[in-house]
């Protein structure tokens, strides 16, 4: 069942998502060469848990972090660790969500280390595209799948894949509410989008197939390739004009 909220709960998201844009801008200026993922995950920490609010991601379903820190081709749920330092020419996902009065924003970026090769940075760029052509979609009378078709046929215009494993999906009190939001198929299918609803809409797109594999520690999720993939994601509301975006 979608949960459509009140405009009370969503000004409280309005709040956790400023939190976590703020997170994301942050990271644009921090992220470099010789950080760990671990030093990642404490500058997201800290300006969460600075704010007054949790880090929502830490402790869910027992993932030990405040963050998700993906690096190449680690496609999501990457764990932060102190070894695992970031290099000239690595591309970083990071997954962010920021919990406030009990109600969560959710969102991701992909950034650059240092100096990226041209292909790198273009799989970045088509997947921030991927996101804001899924957002058109984003309005009261389209169907959710019409959604996930102008994701779909965005990436795929460039040349790249899109993760089918891992998919979109409400959020509100819970991280992860109904409904999922697949970042492929056809359109018009699933339910009429409405007034109040509110996603975390997330193109995971990779260079080469979109086969993935989960690693030993049950959690990151890379690609069965070894191609890169990158990530991009904002918590969107459905209103009765244009969609707002929280995390932006």
């Amino acid at each position: 069942m979608i949960i459509i909220k009140s405009p009370e709960e969503i000004e409280l998201m309005r709040e956790s998502g400023k939190v976590t844009k703020q997170v994301l801008e942050e990271l644009e200026t921090f992220i470099r060469p010789g950080l760990s993922t671990q030093d990642v995950n404490k500058f997201v920490e800290d300006i969460i848990t600075g704010h007054g609010m949790y880090p929502t991601f830490k402790g869910y379903s027992g993932f030990p972090a405040g963050a998700c820190v993906s690096v190449n081709d680690e496609v999501v749920h990457g764990i932060p660790d102190k070894a695992r330092i970031l290099h000239e020419g690595d591309i970083v996902s990071v997954d962010v969500g920021s919990t406030y009065k009990g109600y969560v924003s959710d969102a991701a970026r992909t950034y650059a280390v240092g100096n990226i090769s041209k292909e790198a940075q273009r799989l970045i760029d088509t997947t921030r595209e991927s996101f804001f052509a899924g957002l058109e979609f984003c309005r009261v009378g389209f169907r959710l799948s019409d959604i996930s078709h102008a994701i779909q046929t965005r990436a795929e215009a460039d040349g790249f894949s899109v993760i089918r494993d891992f998919v979109g999906h409400g959020v509100g009190q819970n991280l992860h509410e109904d409904p999922q939001i697949p970042n492929f198929g056809k359109p018009g299918r699933g339910p009429r989008l409405a007034p109040g609803m509110v996603f975390a809409i997330e193109p995971m797109i990779c260079e080469g197939t979109y086969d993935v594999r989960t690693l030993e520690n049950n959690w990151t999720v890379v690609t069965k390739d070894g191609k890169l993939s990158a990530h991009y994601e904002n918590t969107v509301v459905i209103t009765d004009d244009e969609p707002q975006l929280l995390t932006v």
